[in-house]
């Protein structure tokens, strides 16, 4: 029988109130690794109920902001020292290589660190006003959050948002994403002696749509934060707007590299290959567009395959792997169909297209493909597949290149390939989109502010800015007499 996983709620490990439990399974050869509680409204309420008791302790918001730190610090150091076995159940749990998820374990390890140093620097400012007064504000704990968390990075998505609402104060209740619980179930039994007070830090597993709906509509909830595709954004949204609390939604995204003809094409191709085919496609920041001079298409695009011709495709765990398995055979074949969609509308696949069978047929992996001439107009233009498929189209000006970058409902990160000093920073002022890369593709820090324009999103994740969110303002007044 496959182990029993529990949850963390109110201090303690637990099974559903219901008993039941959910396959979660390694979609690399289908086999299961483990089961996880399938909590119900009733397991949301406990969590809601635990959470408020936490924070109206005052054990956690009104400690020490520097002990706040000191807690987050050591969950950081306890997160690099396991890094190696959190990594490897990411990568069976989710697919992705070993080497991928553990670059992203550090990372979140990283962001613990960044936002313990702000957990004493939540400031408020003194305000001139006219007569005998004294004017000031304070900052204060946002309060109970809930952090609705994708599948594709399970673990560092989830810690990108609690460490900052930890720094300020708040208590967090996270819902991992069905398919992908184990690596955040493991590391709050890591972080178990770093000294978190009972109910600050809270993991709930079950069916999204339940459980995260139920977080989403709680009148005990003072804020969402959630990661995942716009329907979901805006469902969540809807629900958080019975309540009157505010969102942080990080949502899709349809990103492009504009490639000018005085790039570096060989860096270039390395990049758009990181960009696209890293964790199998399955990025919201991908760069699923490529957008070429024309005078340069036929160059990068050759530089591009052999790239990626070096990309083992694999078993994430295995030696050598580039690329591993997609999350699942669902989700494989949702991107193979919508791949089909977009090829009758136009465009010749050059490279790739294909499920991978044989040897591999029990997993979910999937060829690194690649679609030449694809129009403005055309599915895989438009439309995010979520999956190891580059769509390449040309432009002949600047002019051109910048209404072919926005012309997505998406605005998330995109990247500009040129030599060209201004050139480059009207392109980065012009592109209508939160994030901007000029001649490296992808990148963000934990200091620098991951944030998406139009349907890619509202509010800020990463950055001093997300300590924004996760506070709330207080203006005080005092009349000297």
């Amino acid at each position: 029988m496959a182990e029993q996983k529990q949850m963390w709620l109110d201090g303690e490990w637990c099974d559903a109130a219901s008993g039941e439990v959910s396959e979660i399974f390694d979609p690399s050869d289908s086999s299961v690794m483990c089961t996880v509680p399938r909590a119900g409204a009733i397991d949301v309420e406990r969590a809601v109920s635990a959470s408020r008791l936490a924070l109206q302790s005052k054990d956690w918001s009104l400690m020490d902001p520097a002990q706040r730190g000191r807690i987050l610090q050591k969950m950081a150091a306890a997160t690099y020292a396991a890094a190696k076995q959190l990594a490897a159940l990411e990568s069976q749990n989710n697919g992705k290589t070993f080497r991928e998820a553990l670059g992203e374990i550090r990372y979140a390890a990283w962001t613990l660190e960044y936002f313990a140093g702000w957990a004493d620097k939540v400031e408020g400012n003194t305000i001139p006003t006219p007569g005998n007064r004294l004017n000031y504000t304070l900052r204060q704990p946002l309060g109970v959050t809930a952090h609705i968390v994708p599948w594709n990075f399970p673990l560092q998505l989830a810690i990108r948002s609690i460490a900052p609402a930890l720094a300020a104060g708040c208590t967090a209740i996270v819902k991992p994403a069905s398919l992908t619980p184990v690596s955040l179930l493991e590391w709050c039994n890591v972080i178990q002696e770093c000294g978190l007070p009972s109910g600050v830090l809270q993991v709930i597993t079950g069916p999204g749509g339940e459980i995260g709906d139920a977080l989403a509509g709680s009148s005990g909830v003072d804020g969402i934060v959630l990661t995942g595709g716009v329907p979901t954004g805006k469902a969540v949204m809807k629900k958080a707007a019975e309540n009157l609390i505010p969102v942080a939604l990080e949502l899709g995204g349809k990103g492009c590299n504009v490639v000018f003809a005085d790039a570096n094409l060989k860096y270039c191709a390395k990049a758009v290959c990181f960009g696209i085919y890293m964790n199998a496609g399955q990025m919201c920041w991908a760069g699923s567009r490529l957008l070429v001079h024309e005078d340069v298409v036929d160059e990068l695009l050759n530089l591009i395959s052999e790239e990626v011709g070096k990309w083992k495709v694999g078993p994430g765990m295995a030696e050598g792997v580039r690329i591993g398995s997609m999350v699942s055979k669902d989700h494989r074949q949702s991107v193979l169909d919508m791949l089909q969609q977009g090829l009758e509308q136009g465009g010749e696949l050059i490279l790739g297209g294909n499920a991978l069978d044989g040897e591999l047929g029990g997993g979910a992996f999937m060829e690194p493909t690649i679609v030449k001439g694809v129009g403005v107009d055309d599915l895989l233009f438009k439309e995010e597949l979520f999956g190891p498929v580059l769509a390449v189209s040309t432009f002949s000006d600047e002019k051109e290149a910048l209404q072919m970058a926005n012309a997505t409902e998406f605005g998330l990160l995109n990247g500009i390939w040129t030599q060209n000093l201004g050139l480059a920073h009207r392109m980065a002022r012009d592109i209508q989109s939160g994030m901007i890369s000029i001649n490296e593709y992808p990148i963000t820090f934990p200091q620098t502010p991951f944030t998406g324009w139009k349907s890619s999103g509202i509010g800020v994740e990463q950055s001093a800015e997300a300590m924004k969110f996760y506070t709330r303002l207080k203006n005080v007044n005092v009349n000297l007499g």
